[in-house]
């Protein structure tokens, strides 16, 4: 099933078409209604007549996380707050949060989008979907609940935590869509092993899984312990929140919403935009949204993009799983890393458990990186010198992987940190 058949299956043409008009009235709304985007574009000798269409898309300025905090709080908003119908603002890790306003008119096309990625991922009215995202300022519960009732599908607006309570409520109510972060819900595997239950006596036959990065093996662990089908749901506050793309039952790429949102990939470096095919930092310009338009928004998500068809019958481009990002990679003596290269090789492993912490320091002026590894109850109890064995053979398959020493410390189950959304991965504590 395809929610809105139009706009998610139209031609190459029609779509660049659509996407062009919409930009220049973008630019043209940004231009008289931001000063933030006057002044950047009266300081590169540009004004709204010089776009033409999305071939010029490269002539705008870009737009970055800082901007949104130097701005704080309504200052990139093209709207009077008297048209603002909702805020939701980021987690604000470091500094001051991004505050995104949505007008009524945004309301109903985060709803829209959402709705067509439910629908990608096998949602259907009849489902009963578990949101067990966190609802409040985070924009992952409310996006997907207006979403999934704009699909006419049963919500259970649970929100985050209350592990057991989740069982029992997916237990006792059949859901049978759930919805929340990937380490979630191999946290919610691990419970109901805990409590005796088993996943197969559910209802649960798809996840919509997001808000963090997670590995092809990350996905087959879930699977395989909670017995459903996967989906990968992308989206950021910036742009919209959940919605912005999303996997089909295809398992293929996520199918962006580009008549909403334009995707572009550049070199992280240089800026310039890089071949199809080829990995890149993901761009977003907004071309719809009425609040808090933004162009060649910086995502730092590093993807590649796919034009080609997919066999589900979109014709939206995909982007790949996002492989880590810009400004999270990890740069340990010289050698670029990944949190998720780490994980692929645990999850493909075995003996350990889907939980891991990288500790990155620098000692005598050399980086070192331990990385502590939970081992399952039955290794963990074994003899000494068969936990050694462990450790080793976990240190030759990262090293292999990273091209670097690293020191591995198995620790027991539940030593490492379990939270209800986005995992700590990493503490870096040198001093950069």
């Amino acid at each position: 099933m395809i929610w809105n058949e139009y706009n998610e299956c139209m031609s190459r043409e029609e779509m660049i078409k659509l996407q062009s008009k919409r930009l220049c009235e973008t630019v043209e709304r940004v231009y008289h209604n931001v000063p933030f985007y006057r002044k950047k574009m009266q300081e590169m000798g540009m004004e709204p007549g010089d776009i033409r269409g999305i071939e010029d898309l490269n002539k705008l300025p870009f737009t970055t996380k800082q901007d949104l905090r130097d701005n704080y709080p309504f200052g990139l908003f093209a709207v009077p707050m008297s048209e603002v119908m909702r805020l939701h603002a980021s987690s604000g890790t470091t500094g001051k949060p991004t505050v995104v306003g949505y007008s009524r008119k945004d309301i109903t096309t985060w709803s829209e989008v959402v709705a067509r990625c439910l629908c990608a991922a096998g949602v259907r009215k009849n489902d009963v979907i578990q949101i067990a995202y966190g609802y409040g300022l985070f924009t992952g519960g409310l996006g997907l609940h207006y979403g999934s009732e704009k699909v006419g599908a049963t919500v259970i607006p649970i929100s985050g935590g209350n592990t057991q309570k989740q069982i029992q409520i997916m237990r006792d109510f059949k859901s049978t869509v759930l919805a929340c972060t990937p380490s979630y819900a191999l946290y919610l595997a691990e419970t109901m092993e805990e409590m005796g239950v088993d996943p197969k006596e559910l209802s649960l036959r798809v996840g919509i899984f997001g808000a963090e990065p997670w590995t092809e093996e990350m996905r087959k662990k879930i699977e395989s312990k909670l017995h459903l089908k996967a989906i990968d749901i992308f989206g950021l506050s910036e742009i919209v929140g959940p919605g912005v793309s999303c996997e089909c039952e295809m398992q293929n790429g996520l199918h962006i919403n580009e008549d909403h949102f334009i995707p572009e990939t550049i070199n992280p470096d240089t800026l310039e935009t890089v071949s199809e095919g080829e990995v890149g930092e993901l761009v977003f310009t907004t071309i719809t949204k009425e609040a808090l338009p933004l162009l060649r928004y910086r995502t730092r998500d590093l993807t590649v993009l796919h034009y080609d068809n997919c066999p589900c019958g979109r014709t939206l481009v995909r982007m790949e799983k996002c492989k880590g990002r810009s400004d999270d990679m990890l740069i340990i003596r010289g050698v670029n890393v990944f949190p998720s290269q780490i994980e692929s090789v645990l999850l493909n492993m075995g003996e350990t458990k889907p939980h891991y912490l990288l500790i990155v320091d620098r000692i005598n002026n050399l980086d070192t990186l331990e990385v502590w590894v939970e081992v399952d109850e039955i290794f963990f109890s074994d003899e000494i010198r068969n936990l050694e064995s462990l450790s080793a053979k976990i240190k030759h398959q990262i090293e292999s992987t990273l091209g670097i020493s690293v020191k591995v410390k198995l620790v027991e189950p539940k030593t490492i940190e379990r939270t209800e959304g986005k995992s700590k991965r990493v503490i870096d504590r040198r001093k950069l």
